[in-house]
């Protein structure tokens, strides 16, 4: 349970003054819906002012905070012209106060003739004029516009503006309580860092370097502790000892010898299961590097040993594809492989249910189904859950603890993740630092690279005729939008408005998915494709992972230096899965920054995975947030990439001095640890050592 002197912080933000149902949807959309969510709001920058006497001492493009005094009202006939107010300041200079759209009503109020205001703006020039337009702060008090000299810029969403955000976030902290320090203290005396509480206000305040890295380490050190609990945890849990003998998997009939990574990885594997505590590994590989057959290979170990492996996927398209391919690799070998989905009913469902029960079926492929309260194995040894990134920490421990469900009692399972998200060394150990990695960083040998061009969107005819002819000859394709559909304040490509139109050249030969479909439409969508029945997929993002069609060798990705590099290099994997030579153009906007410049040259240059998941974290480190935010790039809302780099080995260190000299949880900063964790909701490592 939370401890009673967080609650406070853990309040709805409809509890605060002024927050309504207006007011209460934009901040969901912000993700602000409690207390806590406000204090940790931090400003993107401040908007430095300075104060002048009078307009002489100031430069025109300068964010000023000047007494002045309305003069003249001038208003022109026109509602689209602007209404100005001529205002004086001390040495006799004019400026106008310029407003738009029909605001001179307000204006007038705020600005009455003769009466002396503090104005708070940006000194512009209009002609021969001086003005300031719409004047970001009207105060009859002077303390109250220097208050201003140097103001907060929140992130927003629509229907909130500054001063709203900014009086919530100063309701938030004020309700927040002096807590106990859970710092090693000679780390924060030599940082320098201020305690929690003024480092949260100081934060808030301005640029203020050692209150933002206090912060962001706090983050860092309740992840990395957690983590570390959960991996204690796992060590001290029963598992079963799993020794194959190999003559399941002598039996494989492989297209391709092993790797040297994958043999590596099938040993670290093997060394894993034969201990008496439960394997928990991640297994990171490229796209097409061959996770699959070393998944097949754990399980194989599993069945030799006369127990059962599940693998766990996201989606049930991927679950079946698991099915057909594991099927198909298994074929020679004897081992009963079954699929279990949401979608089994009946009579098909209760013979899957016995044979789990019996022991008859000794590999389980599905979604979460395969964990649901009535499924009883006889002896489930091996939990292989795929595109772990979907997964996060709780969910992990969720599904290990429901793997026990099994008739030989409740030993844990072994558990080993996989991913097709090539993650930088420096963000693996945040979001996986409880797991041993695995990785596959050399390709299968005939696979073909992937010609990559980039292609100016002006050549859009160009393009669609390339397309038709592709697809004349027998082959498929993707076609990439950045979203769904066109909204009135972006430019960005809208995968239905793009189908519409290729549809009109293309027929019923093209289908459409995106994630505000219905399961049931999107899947009918997907199979259609799968079969050969379309030959063209318009979508979103969403097939960032888990389509297989080897007959699709050409991918168009739209606006694609809306992309990090990370992600169009999961979408460009989604061709070249064949044996057909494939193509992947990347569609080019019209301004491109240098950032998205040297993205594209890269993805033309290398089709190693792991190095561009190096370059996206150096260019986005570089505070260049270019396109859509890429799924799993952080576990972390406060700590900023630079950061992560920074200080995440200094609280990987400061957590395991904690747990191993410092009495974990329990002591003095232990219980302020303990505070820690429930504040970033990291607290399944509180459960943990509950034996929860």
């Amino acid at each position: 349970m939370r401890p009673e002197r967080l609650n406070p912080l853990f309040a709805t933000s409809a509890s605060l003054k002024g927050v309504g149902a207006g007011v209460m949807r934009p901040l969901e959309k912000l993700g602000l819906t409690r207390v806590r969510d406000l204090a940790y709001h931090l400003p993107d920058r401040f908007v430095q002012r300075r104060a002048v006497t009078s307009l002489d001492e100031a430069s025109v493009g300068e964010q000023i905070v000047v007494r002045l005094t309305p003069r003249e009202y001038r208003a022109s006939g026109s509602p689209r012209a602007p209404f100005r107010v001529h205002a004086e300041d001390a040495a006799g200079n004019i400026c106008a106060l310029t407003y738009f759209g029909r605001n001179g009503a307000w204006a007038k109020k705020q600005l009455p003739l003769g009466e002396a205001r503090w104005i708070a703006g940006r000194l512009d020039q209009f002609g021969q004029l001086l003005q300031i337009v719409h004047p970001e702060h009207v105060a009859e008090d002077g303390a109250v516009a220097l208050g201003t000299l140097c103001e907060p810029v929140y992130p927003l969403s629509e229907g909130l503006t500054q001063g709203r955000v900014a009086a919530l976030v100063g309701q938030a902290l004020a309700l927040a309580p002096d807590l106990p320090e859970w710092i090693e203290p000679g780390l924060k005396a030599k940082l320098g860092w201020p305690d929690w509480k003024p480092a949260l206000l100081e934060a808030h305040k301005g640029e203020h370097k050692p209150a933002r890295d206090r912060l962001a380490y706090d983050e860092l050190l309740a992840n990395s502790l957690a983590l570390m609990l959960v991996r204690n945890a796992n060590r001290a849990r029963v598992g079963q000892p799993l020794q194959g003998d190999g003559r399941l998997r002598a039996k494989l009939s492989l297209p391709f010898g092993l790797t040297g990574a994958q043999s590596r990885s099938i040993a670290e594997i093997e060394g894993d299961l034969a201990q008496g505590s439960p394997m928990l590994r991640l297994l990171q590989g490229d796209v097409g590097s061959g996770k699959t057959v070393v998944a097949l290979e754990a399980m194989l170990i599993a069945v030799e040993a006369g127990a059962q492996a599940a693998l766990l996927a996201p989606t049930e398209i991927l679950a079946r594809q698991h099915y057909a391919t594991l099927t198909r690799m298994a074929a020679g070998t004897g081992v009963t492989i079954a699929l279990l989905t949401g979608r089994d009913k009946g009579r098909a469902r209760e013979s899957i249910l016995m044979g789990l029960v019996d022991g008859s079926i000794d590999i389980c492929v599905g979604t979460h189904a395969i964990f649901q309260e009535a499924v009883t194995y006889r002896n489930l040894a091996l939990v292989v859950i795929d595109e772990q990134h979907r997964f996060g920490v709780g969910q992990r421990l969720m599904l290990t603890q429901k793997g026990q469900n099994s008739l030989q009692g409740r030993r844990t399972p072994h558990c080993l993740a996989m991913t097709a998200t090539p993650i930088p060394r420096t963000l693996t150990l945040a979001q996986y630092g409880e797991m041993d990695v695995s990785r596959l960083d050399e390709m299968p040998p005939g696979r073909q690279p992937i010609d990559t061009r980039v292609v100016a969107v002006e050549r859009m005819g160009d393009v669609v005729g390339a397309l038709q002819r592709h697809l004349a000859s027998g082959q498929q394709a993707y076609w990439v939008c950045p979203m769904v559909r066109e909204s009135e304040t972006d430019d960005l490509a809208a995968a239905e408005a793009r189908h519409a139109e290729l549809k009109a050249v293309l027929g019923d030969d093209a289908v459409l998915v995106h994630g505000q479909l219905r399961p049931e439409v999107k899947d009918a969508a997907m199979e259609r494709f799968a079969s050969g029945q379309a030959r063209l997929l318009v979508a979103t993002t969403v097939i960032e992972v888990g389509v297989d069609v080897p007959n699709a060798t050409l991918m168009v990705i739209e606006q694609a230096e809306r992309f990090g590099l990370a992600q169009l290099h999961q979408l460009r994997g989604r061709v070249g899965r064949g044996a057909e030579k494939s193509t992947c153009l990347l569609l080019r906007g019209e301004a491109l920054s240098e950032v998205a410049r040297e993205r594209l040259a890269l993805m033309r240059e290398t089709q190693d995975g792991f190095r561009l998941a190096e370059e996206d974290l150096r260019l986005r480190g570089g505070g260049e947030l270019l396109g859509t935010r890429q799924s799993g790039d952080t576990p972390f809302r406060i700590a900023s990439l630079e950061q992560i780099a920074q200080l995440l080995p200094l609280a990987h260190d400061d957590a395991r001095l904690l747990i191993e000299r410092d009495g974990g949880l329990t002591g003095e900063r232990g219980e302020a640890a303990r505070l820690l964790l429930y504040l970033f909701e990291r607290d399944y490592g509180v459960q943990l050592l509950r034996g929860g």
